[in-house]
């Protein structure tokens, strides 16, 4: 019996072993675009990646043939809100200041509420319907549309700084 238990383990480990080198790149790329963190310094990211991996291989025996990504991913958005949620007040009350984050898209999503990254994440990068993405947050499918539209707008048109001031030619 203890031998039947000890394979099963070892299965069980290979397994998600698979999973987690064919998955954890893109999944990991997900949570840095979600804390708005650089790639190369992206601790809570990490953090994020790690628990959602850990709970996905303490269900790993109760899957029965759903996607193990799409279980990761649901953890990683779940994760992601209850954290923003305690971190902001309320998720999407409050914009995280872009100062000290890098360049590139990083910085632009970094204007984002946290919200509005999930969101956009979610239906932009990883590809989920918007039903899916409504059931996942517990919003209505219209709310969804609505601050995935308001993200690509900020995105797309971002705030513009003041005007250049024109140096004075004085001629010679």
């Amino acid at each position: 019996m203890r031998e039947r238990r000890a394979f099963q383990n070892a299965r069980r480990a290979r397994e998600f072993e698979g999973f987690v080198a064919g998955a954890a790149g893109r999944l990991l790329h997900a949570a840095t675009l979600l804390t708005a963190e650089p790639p190369n310094a992206n601790p809570r990211a990490r953090r994020l990646l790690t628990l959602a991996l850990a709970h996905t291989y303490a269900s790993w025996d109760r899957l029965r043939g759903e996607d193990p990504y799409d279980r990761a991913r649901q953890q990683l958005a779940v994760r992601f809100a209850r954290g923003a949620w305690h971190q902001y007040g309320a998720l999407g009350r409050s914009r995280p200041s872009p100062s000290g984050v890098g360049a590139g898209s990083v910085a632009v999503l970094a204007r984002l509420t946290p919200q509005e990254r999930l969101v956009l994440v979610l239906r932009m990068y990883e590809g989920v319907a918007e039903e899916q993405t409504a059931a996942l947050l517990g919003l209505p499918v219209e709310r969804v549309r609505a601050i995935c539209a308001r993200a690509m707008t900020t995105l797309l048109h971002p705030p513009r700084g003041p005007a250049p001031t024109m140096a004075k030619v004085v001629p010679s």
